[in-house]
């Protein structure tokens, strides 16, 4: 039986070698591929229940300063249910900024004031790398929405948009490059610079 020599071995070391490298560069590849996929479909999911939570209420819930959506219960919920109840006109502003941030991947979007309806989301996606400090972003004012997401394979990635990138969004520790927002609202302007745009549109 001949063995191989020094130089055939270390030849074959080497090839072995430049595989498992080449392997683990396409794996690390296709996860990151994977994950960017998780986000468009994470912002698509709650873009439909945000769509459905709209057509019931005729708003959108808030964001908070933090990026988060405020739609979850605060501590004293009974007792400003009790409050507004009392009002001729119930007060839909006072009672959105009330409300608590929601947290990804823990909470649902769901009608407060009934508990026995199925949630518009079960569980509000969170991103997939929210431990290394990613995650999403959501702006609201009630009437509009944008929601956005870093996308870690940035300008080679469906949907990776620079103009989001110059509005400098932190999604988590990341500048967010990618979102959805209701209708025709754009994403690469503040809501209040689009809804300012629109006044002087209307007043011409």
């Amino acid at each position: 039986m001949k063995f191989f020599s020094k130089n055939e071995f270390i030849a074959v070391l080497s090839i072995l070698a430049v595989v498992v490298i080449v392997s683990l560069f396409n794996f690390r590849i296709a996860l990151r591929r994977a994950r960017d996929a998780q986000r468009r479909e994470d912002l698509g999911t709650i873009y439909n229940a945000l769509g459905t939570y709209q057509s019931q209420f005729g708003f959108f819930p808030l964001g908070s300063t933090d990026g988060k959506i405020k739609a979850c219960k605060p501590e004293n919920f009974n007792e400003l249910l009790e409050e507004f109840s009392k009002g001729v006109e119930f007060d839909t502003q006072g009672y959105l900024e009330s409300l608590a941030s929601c947290e990804w991947g823990a909470s649902k979007l769901t009608d407060l004031g009934d508990v026995a309806q199925i949630p518009y989301l079960e569980n509000i996606p969170q991103d997939p790398r929210t431990k290394v400090g990613i995650s999403y972003f959501y702006i609201s004012n009630g009437r509009r929405y944008q929601i956005y997401a870093y996308l870690e394979g940035e300008v080679n990635e469906i949907g990776y948009d620079a103009s989001i990138v110059r509005r400098n969004l932190p999604c988590g520790n990341y500048v967010c490059n990618f979102g959805r927002a209701d209708s025709i609202t754009p994403l690469d302007k503040s809501l209040e610079e689009y809804e300012n745009e629109l006044m002087e549109e209307f007043q011409k």
